[in-house]
């Protein structure tokens, strides 16, 4: 039996830090979305476990002595064997939950593969990670607390995006630690947006609370967003997550995609991609 399973890539629309735990995490409030575009997982039966890597970006993983995939497999049926393979099209650790998705899709293709019911699940995928359980559903939803209390979107309009990673490293924890100022509030979203248009509109009025930083250790983010912004029909251009990968917001997908290749031709060296939200199969995989 071998089962392969969609990672689509996940994209913070805004992120504020609303403050801080006694313990050190950041407590965080976001909206987030998943564009069409993303890793893939294949499973299969063996004996032992095991994880090959291919894709435009495996190789940056080879050297990772034990992989989150691996990490999550052992955590769900400690001692079962299956061979995962990676096909990483995702730039890395570029703010997008490239490897949170992947381990999100392993725990999904993983839990059919061996017939396991777990009713805790979105626990297992917080200890993992974050942005785990996000990527557990892949769907528009509302995150909090440090990743794991989530909350349904507000009914989105038809949207697209173009997506763009200028091929630098940005740390997380770099990041956290050169951030300046206080917390931001979690912002009143409506029920609904009609329009794309009007969506941008209201998220101008929030914003990404790592950005600043993030363009102090990496001023190429800078860069990107002025790139973006200039785009003909670009209606909002930021950061996601932590960086470095930034994203304009478009009307269609037809937008998006016209716009990113016009990008992608001017700066060749830049990873690039436009189109719009990811559909989960009514299969959930």
């Amino acid at each position: 039996m071998s089962l392969t399973v969609f990672a689509p890539a996940k994209v913070n629309l805004y992120l504020h830090v609303t403050g801080r735990r006694a313990d050190g995490y950041h407590l965080l409030d976001s909206l987030a979305v998943f564009p069409d575009v993303g890793d893939r997982v294949q499973v299969e039966a063996a004996e032992a476990l095991s994880l090959s890597l291919g894709g435009r970006f495996g190789a940056a993983l080879q050297s990772e002595p034990d992989n989150l995939l691996l990490k999550a497999a052992r955590a769900l049926a400690p001692g079962r064997g299956a061979r995962l393979h990676l096909e990483k099209d995702l730039p890395v650790a570029s703010g997008i939950g490239g490897g949170s998705a992947d381990a999100a899709a392993a725990l999904r293709a993983l839990c059919r593969l061996w017939g396991v019911q777990k009713a805790d699940l979105p626990a297992l995928a917080l200890a993992l990670g974050a942005d785990v359980p996000v990527c557990l559903r892949s769907e528009p939803v509302r995150m909090q607390g440090i990743g794991e209390v989530l909350a349904p979107a507000p009914r989105l309009p038809e949207f697209a995006m173009v997506l763009v990673n200028p091929g630098v490293a940005v740390p997380t924890p770099s990041v956290f630690k050169a951030r300046t100022g206080g917390f931001s509030p979690p912002p009143r979203l409506p029920a609904m947006w009609p329009s794309a248009r009007l969506m941008a509109e209201d998220l101008k009025r929030c914003g990404n609370d790592l950005q600043a930083a993030a363009i102090g250790i990496q001023p190429v983010i800078g860069t990107v967003l002025a790139a973006l912004a200039a785009l003909p029909g670009a209606l909002l251009a930021r950061m996601s997550g932590s960086g470095a990968t930034c994203f304009a917001l478009f009307e269609t997908a037809t937008a998006a995609r016209d716009a990113a290749a016009t990008l992608q031709g001017e700066q060749s060296s830049w990873w690039c991609w436009g189109g719009g939200l990811y559909q989960p199969p009514p299969t959930g995989l």
